[in-house]
Order: structure tokens, then C-alpha cells, then sequence
């Protein structure tokens, strides 16, 4: 048997309290119950106390002087600068100083199955909260982090798509906090426009952060520019159970060599 340790890598947030990084941490506590077998460990990108580069020497370091094998999983919505650089230059700096490890780098969790449900989970959620209105009278936001990285963004369109084509709702686009647009603002104006009568704002975020604190004051005052409207915010994913199923899968595929990152071997960022 080949001694394994696994690695998540998380993005990291900065909140106070750091309650997002706390979450990330009761999420792996909880999918380490899954997998007794191998040790699961957590470090950031940025933003924490265990950066990448900490985690990876660690994790070698419970591998111990006979090597083995470290499954890098990337604790990640979707491909931009992080999955396509930053963790791969890393995990091949450490490669580099270990060649006696082997080094796997998963995919990332992408626009899944999975997902889908944990989203339409919330949504439903919220949804209830309203009193069940009219699903084709309430617009749906699905607002996500954003990035300069065109395929990332795609991603977030095409989960906008999926809960459009697997719901009832007729009006969900999709918007962003931060890099890129349409912004909050600009997509409950065009909803307001298209006749919705209430509008969720439907975080595409993992955990808890700085992001989720700013998107809670911009309803709250998006709520008293539009006082014919109701726009509620649902919770974002968290430690939903369809989120440690597609860990579960990433880890095997991962373990398997089936589905393995494409960006494994980096190429330099390039100025523009």
C-alpha cells in the first residue's frame, strides 16, 4: 500500500473572526469522518495561517522518509488564476525539492451535478422563506465571485443555465461581486425591468467571507431602492452534503488517475 496524504487547497477569506477559514476547517472535519483511512489536510491560498506552500511541506513531511503519494485537491469553484498557476508553480517548486513524493493535482470541484443540487437546495430554501411565491414571477441571481480568467466566468453563466432549464423559474441570470460584470446592481435593475415581482440573490460561494458580509449590506440597501419589490438572499453552499459527494468523487478520480487537473504543468502569466 502507497502511504497517501491528502491536501485541500482552499482559497481563503478574510472576515472577522475568520469565520470562512473556521468553515473550511469544519468541512474537512467532517470529510475526514469519510476517509479515516487517509489524513485529510487544509491550507489557503491566501488569507490564513497555512499558505500553500506550508501545506504542501507538510503534508511531505507526514509522508515521512519513505515517500508516497499527495493528492493536491483544489477547494475550488472554477479554473482561473489559482487552479491554472498558483497551485500548480507550487506543487511543482515542491516537486522539485521532493522527488521522492509523488505529487497528483486534482480537478477542480467545477460546474457539476453536485453543485447544481446544492444550489437549488438553497434556492428552495429561500423560496420558503418567501411563502413560496411563483417561481416564473421570481427572479433568480446567481452571483459569483468573478475573475479576469473569460472561461471561469462562462462557468458561472453556464450554472445560471442549468438552474433555469432545471426549475421553474424563468428569469436567472447570472451576476458578479468583484473583476468583472454585470454587477448586483445591474442585474436586479434588469429584473425589475423584466416584471419580477421578487428577486433571490443566490450566492455561488463555498463558505462565509468578506464577499458574503459585502453582498448582505448591498441587498440591504438594494431592498430600499426597490420598495416594490422583495429581493432576499439565500445562503451560500457551505457543508452541504452534495459538496462532500463531489470531493468524494474528485478524491477518487483524483487517487485513480482518472480525472487528473489539465494544469498540472504551468505555463508563466503573461503580460499583456
Amino acid at each position: 500500500m502507497i502511504k497517501e496524504v491528502v491536501l485541500l487547497v482552499a482559497h481563503g477569506a478574510r472576515d472577522p473572526g475568520n469565520q470562512g477559514n473556521r468553515e473550511v476547517e469544519e468541512l474537512a472535519g467532517l470529510w475526514q469522518a469519510r476517509h479515516s483511512g487517509v489524513p485529510v489536510r487544509v491550507c489557503w491560498i491566501e488569507h490564513a495561517p497555512v499558505l500553500l506552500p506550508q501545506g504542501l511541506e507538510q503534508a511531505v513531511a507526514e509522508l515521512g522518509d519513505g515517500g508516497g503519494r499527495l493528492l493536491v485537491l483544489p477547494l475550488v469553484l472554477n479554473a482561473a488564476g489559482h487552479v491554472k498557476h498558483d497551485i500548480p508553480q507550487a506543487i511543482a517548486s515542491a516537486r522539485a525539492r521532493h522527488p521522492g513524493v509523488e505529487f497528483r493535482y486534482g480537478c477542480h470541484l467545477g460546474t457539476t451535478d453536485q453543485l447544481l443540487k446544492a444550489l437549488r437546495y438553497r434556492l428552495h430554501q429561500a423560496m420558503v422563506r418567501l411563502a413560496m411565491p411563483d417561481p416564473r414571477t421570481t427572479g433568480v441571481v446567481v452571483l459569483a465571485r468573478g475573475a479576469s480568467d473569460i472561461e471561469a466566468t462562462g462557468e458561472v453563466a453556464k450554472m445560471a443555465h442549468w438552474i433555469y432549464e432545471t426549475t421553474h423559474h424563468e428569469l436567472v441570470l447570472p451576476a458578479f461581486t468583484d473583476v468583472c460584470f454585470p454587477r448586483l446592481e445591474q442585474v436586479v435593475q434588469r429584473l425589475d425591468l423584466l416584471g419580477a415581482s421578487q428577486m433571490i440573490v443566490l450566492p455561488y460561494y463555498l463558505f462565509t467571507g468578506r464577499l458574503i458580509k459585502r453582498i448582505e449590506r448591498q441587498v440591504e440597501r438594494l431592498t430600499k431602492q426597490y420598495p416594490n419589490r422583495v429581493i432576499v438572499q439565500a445562503d451560500y453552499i457551505g457543508a452541504h452534503e452534495q459538496l462532500l459527494d463531489l470531493l468524494d468523487l474528485r478524491l477518487r478520480q483524483c487517487r485513480e488517475g482518472s480525472l487528473l487537473s489539465p494544469y498540472d504543468n504551468p505555463v508563466p502569466l503573461q503580460s499583456n
